[in-house]
């Protein structure tokens, strides 16, 4: 558990850990971020209650000017840690009962897997679209939405997995304030061939508020890396493909490509009629001469594999509705990305 400036949460959280109905042996290890609060004394004053329970506590930290960031406080409280399953808990979030018991039971049985679980939002309704996306995620999904700007499909304060897993993986990236270690972390867990899984009980409750410190994380930041990784995993596989949305979105798509995958575009497609009557999408800034122009067809008229970058789930069921009258699979014949 990474903490930085936490201890108007703590309570709740570490209460909640003292009530986890597994029986096996279990270790808090804490890593101290630069708090300038009293966090540091409200842990150690659970150290007591932890121990008559028969959790074992690691608590460590650094007071210097400034925090080194989550991924450096993950890091340590990882390495710190003796455990042979890593339990990944944010100390503004609430574990339910059984999440460790639940969760090492499936980690036994998925070595390769980095397991998930459902979860709560609060305050109650936060987040909306983004809660239920977490929690309806099928199996399949966890792998062809991974280039969504939600992030991770397996989202970060939910985390546990086996040691040996973690660290075949590698580490956090340390960069600190800025830098989506959990999806660097992630990517990267992709690329060695894990498999995402989601216990679909909500066994976390996920607190949403303003200091959280995935807000520091800017969009074009996110964005960069979900282009890289689409070339790298999708379209370097593919001949050519189609970008379904001919507005803002998709053209930013097109423009943020390599030349090479550019150049697969054979076009847009869209349901707006306004848009399609243009015919042609012309890339003005392009260096290139003449500048590269791609056609603007309908959905109807159009050919696969597409990329997807319509929101998802702002449509009222049309665009779901639309890719099911084509008959397309989702991560054969279209990948979402918006």
């Amino acid at each position: 558990m990474p903490v930085h400036n936490a201890s108007c949460w703590l309570e709740e959280c570490l209460q909640a850990i003292v009530h986890q109905d597994f029986t096996g042996s279990m270790e808090l290890s804490v890593f101290d971020d630069a708090s300038t609060d009293d966090s540091r004394k409200v842990l150690e004053g659970w150290r007591e209650r932890m121990e008559d329970r028969g959790i074992s506590v690691v608590i460590s930290g650094h007071s210097s000017s400034q925090p080194r960031g989550v991924g450096f406080a993950k890091n340590k409280a990882v390495t710190q840690s003796s455990g042979r399953y890593l339990c990944f808990q944010d100390a503004d979030d609430i574990m339910l009962p059984q999440r460790v018991r639940l969760q090492y039971e499936t980690s036994i049985l998925h070595p390769n897997s980095l397991i998930g679980c459902g979860v709560q939002r609060l305050p109650e309704g936060s987040t909306e679209r983004y809660a239920r996306w977490i929690n309806s995620l099928t199996r399949d999904q966890l792998l062809t939405q991974a280039y969504t700007s939600h992030g991770p499909t397996v989202v970060m304060p939910t985390w546990f997995c086996s040691r040996k897993l973690f660290m075949k993986v590698g580490l956090f990236d340390e960069g600190g304030k800025g830098v989506p270690e959990d999806l660097l972390f992630f990517y990267q867990f992709l690329r060695q061939g894990g498999s995402p899984l989601r216990l679909d009980q909500r066994l976390l409750v996920y607190r949403y508020h303003e200091a959280a410190a995935t807000h520091s994380v800017t969009e074009e930041t996110i964005w960069k890396l979900r282009v890289d990784f689409l070339q790298e995993r999708v379209l370097s596989q593919w001949e050519n493909f189609t970008i379904w949305n001919a507005g803002k979105q998709g053209r930013k798509l097109y423009r943020s490509l390599s030349l090479i995958n550019q150049k697969k575009v054979k076009a847009f497609c869209d349901v707006d009629k306004n848009k399609i009557q243009k015919r042609f999408y012309t890339y003005e800034e392009s260096k290139e001469r003449p500048k590269p122009t791609v056609p603007v067809l309908h959905y109807k008229e159009a050919t696969g594999p597409f990329i997807i970058c319509v929101k998802l789930d702002m449509s009222g069921g049309v665009l779901e509705e639309n890719l099911n009258a084509l008959q397309l699979r989702e991560g054969t014949d279209y990948y979402h990305f918006n």
